[in-house]
């Protein structure tokens, strides 16, 4: 349990980290392309629900939707998401995945071996007890006793 406990401890600090590289690209990569449509600032894009809509702060009126702040939240989102499944969660699971694989190969391989010497454990007792329905196995002294030349 204290492995846990490690690992999401360097995940949020990694994620906490991450969230400023995330900030930033949205700041300096996607606010200027959205910028080259309208304005660099996504927090400016609003609509007015109710009234006439004038002023900023708390001098504003009427009914602000702030629709600007939402898709600048959502991009970070996308963005974060896309890379940490992208960097960290695919090869993670191919890595994992590759090793569950060797394993079963591993097992598989060692199931063959066994099942092949047992096979032949088998067919071994068969000839001999073939052999012995026969006629009866001779020694190689050849006097049918079934004993070898050195007393056994």
């Amino acid at each position: 349990m204290r492995g846990n406990v490690v690992d999401l401890a360097v995940a949020v600090v990694i994620g906490a980290a991450f969230t400023n590289i995330v900030n930033s690209v949205v700041e300096g990569i996607i606010n200027p392309l959205v910028g080259a449509f309208g304005t660099q600032n996504l927090d400016s894009y609003t609509s007015c629900l109710k009234g006439p809509c004038e002023g900023t702060g708390d001098a504003a009126t009427g009914v602000r939707i702030l629709w600007g702040s939402v898709l600048g939240a959502t991009l970070q989102f996308v963005l974060t998401a896309a890379v940490v499944y992208f960097l960290m969660v695919l090869p993670m699971a191919k890595y994992l995945a590759r090793v569950e694989a060797r394993r079963k190969a591993k097992e598989g391989a060692h199931e063959v071996v066994e099942v092949t010497e047992l096979e032949v454990l088998k067919e071994i007792r068969d000839t001999l007890l073939a052999e012995r329905a026969q006629g009866g196995a001779t020694s190689p002294r050849g006097d049918g006793d079934g004993r070898t030349g050195d007393g056994r």
